[in-house]
């Protein structure tokens, strides 16, 4: 080609990246992998192939991990760890920050390696990943500079199982390796099987960092590997990968104690309003789908088009798509590399094969003869119930539909079981900002896409998992109280008199539902006694049918949410005041539940009132310090739907709190009683009384392990919190997996109801989502 035809046609020339200092660098490992395990690299074992996408050449033999091998991993990180945590804050902020160092020192070397391993654009590799990585190196030593003098109270977990997926091999890593590491824990990580070079280089540069032996390790393989790391005596799993094995995480780890985030798969809508910058809009899709061959969890997968401006803009794209180049990813001009492995091609094409609806358009670039390389294809005029609007495709896919009203865009963007992530692209910034609050996603995107910063909380909703990583928020899930909490006792059980004459069927006895006191659908009460065996009434014996009504009631009431934090703030003070005013009424009925003076119970309910009343509005989010011309706001949004088996021990206080901080924050709520059921059914009145729109607080009686199924299996209840002394926690946890819902339970341990620690941020926090909205402004 002419100099005259190169700028007539301004065509890319190859510009080719060596790998031989990669290559080198698996040659000195003679090209054959043990793990990683306290501080040096297992002789070899039973070993699999690492290929090049690009080519299908072997770059390595990885050993494929036992339980046995991820056994001695947890052994050598329990061994190390409480040296680790007892180490001063500075010099574990000193070993993150030469970590992050080293990562810029040896940036060329990772982002070949990345490259060679999973397929993606050494562009990508090169000008996005590896910076991003000692980015969160960098920052997490300053979180654990921090975390002393911040939250003096909190204590590492112990030894962190991490499990991360192929998209991002070594951000993924830097994710979860360093906030664990900074508050003080250890870690045993599994990267994927397809995309383990670049971990294991990091672990030779942990070694040249001088990172005491056991803190970090790595042990190779496949599923197996995963499960078996699942299964062995960790403190915590983070798990980033397909939503179906979150779910059988979830039931895994249920009743076991481990704590648990999990960041899962999504189907993320790409909104474009008619107003707003298309040629923008389209680059921002080229980025998210296309440069990475679509093989992000958050990718704006699901494009929503305004439908005045649709036919232009599909032709802008497929016009863009057409002079997109596929080939080396090693080539700095390419913009798609390859797929994976040739499993994951197979599963992009039978999606795309196996649903022929819609208009199906392919770019006309020629794919390279060897490798694994899917063309960019665009599929419009799709309807909401399509397989390909609904599943994850996770290639270089991106489908599409119209809409005609944001009401309308919300809709259909909120139209899936997944919420990792949402981008929006319009001029208009008072649209944007109404539409970000009402999209069901962890982080919103506004005229920008796939924007990250370790500074900035990621991750989703719904079966997008929960948990965040990244900033404050990411580094509290690998912290717990330093005081642990003493064994709970079950409460003694009232003995009934020999003779109750009690009718079972006594029909006074309310559930209390949608703001009315209703009968339990099963038509049965049952007699309450004081300890000294005399008859104070009856309760209703609510069942999963009533559940079902106090959830579809909560859900009802959803406008709450919208309320300002003022009104709800007034509506907590008005239900203070009330109880106030019938303060010796309740001390009196709480002495002949318990046989105790119930006095100071009831002015610390009252107390615990004005506190979340006072918390309402003030429990703020934060402008993130993020490193672009603009602003990420970290917004505290309620959780939902949250059902709550209440405590035993203090009836009236445990009641209140936990529903006030609940209602504070915008959720709607389920409360499930304990053995002194009574004070919830006085306290109906109270409610009466105090403006509580109908549906905010619903309170159903019964048996807690009985209701607990339900309302953990619910899959319409957003979060349930358990502070039963029944044994209910396993069932709790392994219940929500069917949709993923957040748990909070007691795991059989007991807490001071009446000490100020049983108020505060911690109930806050467990109420509210963060979600991040990502603001560029500026030309």
């Amino acid at each position: 080609m002419t100099i005259k035809e190169i700028f007539d046609s301004m065509a890319y020339g190859p510009a080719p990246e060596s790998a031989a200092e990669a290559l080198a660098w698996i040659a000195s490992h003679n090209a054959t992998f043990g793990h990683y395990i306290d501080g040096s690299f297992t002789a070899p074992g039973q070993t699999f192939i690492t290929r090049n996408p690009a080519t299908g050449q072997p770059l390595a033999q990885v050993t494929q991990g036992t339980a046995e091998d991820v056994a001695r991993a947890v052994e050598a990180a329990r061994r190390a760890q409480p040296k680790w945590a007892r180490l001063p804050a500075f010099r574990r902020a000193e070993y993150l920050y030469a970590l992050a160092r080293l990562v810029q020192k040896h940036s060329r070397l990772f982002a070949v390696l990345e490259t060679l391993d999973n397929g993606k654009p050494i562009r990508e590799s090169r000008d996005i990943d590896i910076p991003l990585v000692a980015r969160h190196f960098s920052y997490h030593a300053g979180l654990a500079q921090l975390l002393p003098s911040e939250h003096p109270d909190l204590a590492p977990l112990g030894v962190c199982g991490a499990i991360i997926p192929w998209n991002f091999p070594l951000l993924m890593l830097a994710w979860k390796v360093a906030p664990a590491l900074a508050a003080g824990n250890t870690v045993v990580l599994k990267p994927a099987e397809y995309t383990p070079l670049t971990a294991l280089l990091f672990a030779d540069i942990s070694r040249e960092a001088g990172l005491p032996k056991g803190v970090l390790n790595i042990v190779t393989g496949d599923g197996s590997t995963g499960a078996a790391l699942v299964d062995a005596p960790v403190d915590k799993i983070a798990f980033t990968g397909s939503t179906s094995v979150g779910k059988r995480i979830r039931e895994a780890t249920a009743g076991t104690g481990k704590a648990l985030t999990l960041e899962l798969g999504g189907k993320s809508p790409y909104i474009v309003f008619d107003d707003a910058d298309l040629d923008s809009a389209v680059e921002g899709l080229v980025d998210a789908i296309w440069f990475n061959q679509g093989q992000v969890c958050c990718a704006g997968s699901r494009l929503l088009v305004q439908e005045g401006v649709a036919p232009r803009f599909y032709d802008k794209l497929k016009r863009r798509m057409d002079g997109l180049r596929v080939g080396d990813p090693l080539d700095k001009c390419i913009d798609i590399g390859a797929i994976v492995d040739p499993i994951q091609l197979d599963t992009i094409t039978r999606l795309v094969q196996d649903n022929p609806e819609g208009e199906h358009y392919q770019a006309p670039c020629p794919l390279p003869a060897q490798g694994c390389f899917y063309p960019p294809t665009l599929i419009t005029g799709l309807g909401t119930a399509s397989p390909l609007m609904q599943e994850e495709i996770f290639g270089p896919v991106l489908v599409s539909m119209t809409f005609r009203t944001p009401e309308e865009a919300v809709q259909l963007a909120n139209n899936t079981r997944y919420g990792l992530a949402a981008t929006v692209w319009t001029e208009n910034i008072n649209l944007a900002l109404d539409i970000a609050p009402k999209l069901k996603a962890g982080v919103v995107w506004i005229n920008a896409t796939n924007l990250f910063d370790a500074a900035a909380g990621f991750g989703g909703v719904r079966e997008s998992g929960f948990g965040r990583e990244g900033g404050w928020e990411g580094l509290m899930a690998y912290l717990k109280p330093a005081a642990r909490p003493a064994a709970l006792k079950p409460a003694a059980p009232i003995p009934a008199p020999a003779d109750p004459q009690v009718d079972a069927l006594d029909r006074t006895a309310k559930l209390y539902i949608g703001g009315k006191q209703t009968r339990p659908d099963s038509g049965y009460s049952q007699p309450v006694y004081s300890p000294k065996g005399h008859l104070l009434g009856h309760v209703g014996i609510g069942n999963r049918k009533d559940i079902r009504n106090a959830v579809e009631a909560a859900h009802a009431a959803k406008a709450w949410a919208k309320t300002t934090a003022y009104n709800r703030a007034q509506v907590l003070y008005f239900i203070a005041e009330n109880l106030s005013a019938r303060a010796a009424e309740f001390a009196r009925r709480l002495e002949n539940l318990t046989g105790k003076p119930g006095a100071a119970e009831v002015e610390a309910s009252i107390q615990r009132l004005f506190t979340y009343a006072a918390w309402a509005d003030k429990y703020d989010g934060a402008a993130k310090s993020v490193p672009i011309r603009g602003i990420a706001l970290a917004m505290n949004e309620p959780v939902g739907v949250i059902g709550a088996l209440l405590p035993d021990e203090c009836p009236l206080l445990g009641l209140i709190s936990v529903m006030a901080p609940a209602i504070a924050m915008g959720n709607t709520v389920v409360l499930v009683p304990g053995q002194h059921p009574l004070a919830a059914t006085d306290f109906y009145q109270v409610l009466d009384t105090s403006d509580v729109p109908a549906g905010v607080i619903n309170i159903v009686t019964g048996p807690a392990p009985d209701l607990a199924k339900s309302l953990a299996g619910h899959m319409d209840v957003d979060a349930v919190w358990s502070f039963s002394s029944h044994p209910l926690s396993a069932l709790i946890e392994r219940e929500a997996a069917g949709n993923l819902k957040r748990t909070w339970v007691n795991h059989g341990r007991a807490r001071d109801w009446l000490s100020p620690s049983s108020e505060g941020r911690t109930f806050l926090a467990q109420a509210t989502e963060i979600k991040t909205v990502w603001v560029p402004y500026g030309e």
